[in-house]
């Protein structure tokens, strides 16, 4: 593979990069949101794609650039699609590009479903592994049961290889049921259990994650919750400015959530102020800020889901696949200059 050829990723080449490196992703992830904290990174407005008569569907443009070690920009344009479920085709389709930031030139391009989920959920396990007080945690709650919740449970057993209990809601008994059987895939040592209400999951996990097609926030309580609970809050419209400004909530970037009518905007729009965030993961990692306000017993991780996280596994993924000759290598993509002719 020559070095200036444009390198081309379907998604069995990412599945194949990326099979078990859950703690590289986490530590990419990790460091992406440390430089972000300390401004080494600029992302402009999402851009986002809608459609007549449709309120669910959507394709959102993310650009972004990452320093550090990474020095890496890009473009991804990510499409929502929830009624794919019932075709029996994947809800997320996503195309990544890759620029040189030298050139502009584009070096690589990218299936990004499987990166976006995949770094959706490192994002979510590193969040609880800092805001959860206890370090041992025995039982967690997923609610919602789709690949992003599938993937932030790996990514939780990762980081907490003690867990034994999973407990499940989602409004299809039928993904309920088959997520429980590929949850077992991951360790068939756990105990999963299949909820029919969100309080009955709140009074026996300390540690949930939503990962919903939610639209508009829905769960008003969470009374009944277990001490130092952490609500890893990644499909972002679950809950209501009462609940969120009822608790501890750590953001992912400040600006971009105040934005496209999450829990989070709609809290900002009610109290007319932000005050009630209190900092973002990455000063939280670089030691600038308390990793939970302990005077709180609710916990929440907002995360957006920044474009900087994609180009930073996209970064990693192209240099691993051009070490091990994967991919489809493409020449000549950007044509010669007109003054060579």
């Amino acid at each position: 593979m020559k070095k200036n050829a444009l390198i081309l990723l379907k998604g069995d080449d990412i599945n194949q990069l990326l099979k078990d490196s859950e703690n590289e992703i986490i530590e990419v992830v990790k460091n992406a949101y440390q430089l972000h904290a300390l401004g080494d990174s600029y992302m402009p407005e999402n851009s986002y794609l809608r459609f007549p008569g449709k309120d669910k569907e959507r394709i959102i443009a993310k650009a972004a650039w990452i320093g550090g070690g990474f020095d890496s920009a890009g473009l991804k344009w990510i499409a929502s699609f929830p009624g794919n479920i019932t075709k029996g085709i994947e809800r997320a389709s996503a195309t990544l590009i890759l620029n040189c930031p030298d050139t502009g030139h584009p070096t690589a391009i990218l299936e990004s479903s499987v990166i976006s989920a995949k770094r959706t959920a490192a994002s979510a396990a590193l969040a609880a592994q800092v805001m959860y007080p206890p370090e041992v945690l025995l039982s967690v709650g997923i609610v919602g049961c789709g690949v992003i919740n599938f993937e932030t449970l790996r990514f939780l057993l990762m980081v907490y290889p003690m867990i034994r209990s999973v407990y499940l809601l989602d409004l299809s008994k039928e993904r309920a049921a088959y997520f429980k059987k590929r949850a077992l895939e991951l360790n068939p040592d756990l105990s999963i259990y299949i909820k029919e209400e969100i309080q009955s999951l709140l009074a026996v996990a300390p540690v949930i994650a939503f990962g919903t097609t939610a639209v508009k926030p829905f769960l008003d309580s969470v009374e009944g919750h277990l001490p130092n609970a952490v609500l890893l809050h990644t499909s972002l419209r679950d809950l209501t400015a009462k609940v969120i400004l009822s608790a501890d909530n750590v953001a992912d970037d400040i600006d971009q959530l105040c934005s496209n009518e999450t829990s989070i905007h709609i809290a900002e729009r009610e109290c007319n102020n932000r005050n009630f965030i209190r900092t973002t993961l990455g000063d939280i990692l670089n030691g600038n800020a308390a990793p939970y306000d302990s005077e709180s017993n609710l916990h929440i991780f907002n995360p957006f889901g920044l474009g900087i996280l994609d180009m930073a596994v996209a970064n990693w993924i192209e240099k691993k696949a051009r070490k091990e000759q994967l991919g489809m290598a493409i020449e000549n993509f950007v044509p010669k200059a007109w003054t060579s002719y």
